[in-house]
């Protein structure tokens, strides 16, 4: 199955490639192969959508992902802190040591939240403007159709 950017890309061709209707700026189209490229991009365009859907799933695992290990970190941190706690200097040290893993956990799931949102939101971005692109092709196409359609009549 052809991607909604060649079918697009084919249908600008076939406008291209028309044969001029004489004194406008019309041309002639073959009704059946344009409807079946038009067809075709109606069941692409779900696939696209479908992918973006995936991406934004993908992204939410991994968030809940950097969630829970950020959890994990922070749980061992705080194992950690009660496993020093005796004296005041290993109480002191113990501290130190937890906030140290704590904030490393902190910036860690921060990155990845960072990272899995700069992933998702540049993926959408390119998806979104293809299918756009693809969108806005159909329909100056079906203009064109529906131009060409009204005049043969």
């Amino acid at each position: 199955m052809a991607t909604v950017e060649e079918l697009v890309n084919s249908l600008y061709e076939m406008v291209q490639d028309a044969g001029a209707v004489p004194f406008t700026d019309k041309c002639m189209l073959e009704r059946d192969r344009v409807l079946d490229m038009l067809d075709e991009l109606r069941v692409s365009l779900p696939a696209d959508l479908k992918m973006a859907q995936d991406i934004v799933e993908k992204r939410n695992e991994l968030l809940t992902a950097g969630k829970r290990e950020a959890d994990a970190l922070k749980q061992q941190a705080e194992d950690a802190a009660r496993t020093l706690i005796s004296e005041t200097e290993v109480m002191k040290a113990a501290q130190a040591k937890a906030k140290e893993i704590l904030s490393n956990a902190e910036i860690q799931a921060r990155e990845l939240r960072k990272v899995a949102n700069e992933y998702c939101e540049d993926t959408l971005k390119r998806t979104e403007e293809s299918v756009a692109l693809g969108l806005a092709e159909v329909q100056k196409a079906r203009q064109r159709f529906k131009d060409i359609a009204s005049q043969a009549l």
